[in-house]
């Protein structure tokens, strides 16, 4: 038997996921949307993809967990706290869903379903199954807890997004004092390419990348770590947005 599939959020992680334009989605923007509504979107759907931004990822769980199909996964691709996540985890079980805490580990252009995925929760295996099913190509369980897959994504941001931040606050200084040429050739390598790819990405992504920032932030309060840099990062991704 197939697996079908839906998606909350169409977005551009939805769509690289997308084995087919044609696929049901739902999204808050609705020339993105498939269908009208997102019970259409979910009707009959044993596979469920969340990919919302972070500050929209609860109301996603619980919206949606008013209309899954009993049994069917959600796989809650969002970049939020692991504390965030077990919240959705225990909306979506509570409606008869099956929630898989899943942590998307690098750009999804240009791999899409060859993508990185870490998994992990208590059904992990028919998550694997179906996740294969539908052409994920690279995916590694990481735990029997909805939580472990997010902690690994969220602390490693720490690094990913703050050198972001580092990149636009040096660049910013560099352009000031009228010496970016020279600092980007003292720092060796290929920084002039770097620099520039970070600050695309923050352009692009910032709004997205803040709001995951701030579920960082709460996953280290949570470890009894001071976000100190996570918080200039939030900053810094907020200010570069377009």
């Amino acid at each position: 038997m197939g697996v079908g599939l839906a998606f909350v959020g169409f977005g551009e992680a939805g769509r690289a996921f997308a084995p087919a334009s044609s696929v049901p989605a739902f999204d808050i923007d609705p020339a993105r949307s498939t269908t009208a509504t997102l019970a259409e979107a979910l009707k009959g759907a044993t596979a469920i993809l969340s990919v919302v931004t972070a500050d929209q990822a609860p109301d996603a769980a619980q919206e949606a967990a008013g209309c899954l199909t009993k049994g069917a996964l959600y796989f809650d691709m969002n970049s939020v706290s692991p504390e965030t996540k077990k919240e959705a985890a225990a909306v979506i079980e509570a409606a008869g869903g099956r929630y898989v805490d899943v942590a998307v580990m690098s750009p999804v252009h240009p791999e899409k379903r060859g993508t990185p995925l870490f998994v992990s929760g208590p059904h992990n295996a028919a998550a694997l199954d179906a996740l294969s099913a539908l052409g994920f190509t690279n995916v590694r369980p990481v735990g029997d807890e909805v939580g472990q897959a997010s902690s690994i994504k969220m602390i490693r941001s720490v690094m990913i997004k703050g050198i972001e931040a580092l990149t636009a606050e040096m660049i910013m200084a560099a352009r000031a004092a009228d010496v970016e040429t020279e600092v980007l050739i003292s720092l060796g390598g290929d920084w002039t390419a770097k620099a520039a790819y970070n600050l695309e990405r923050m352009q692009a992504h910032g709004r997205r990348r803040a709001a995951e920032m701030v579920e960082v932030a709460k996953t280290l309060e949570a470890l009894g770590v001071v976000p100190v840099m996570t918080n200039g990062t939030i900053v810094w991704q907020q200010e570069m947005a377009a």
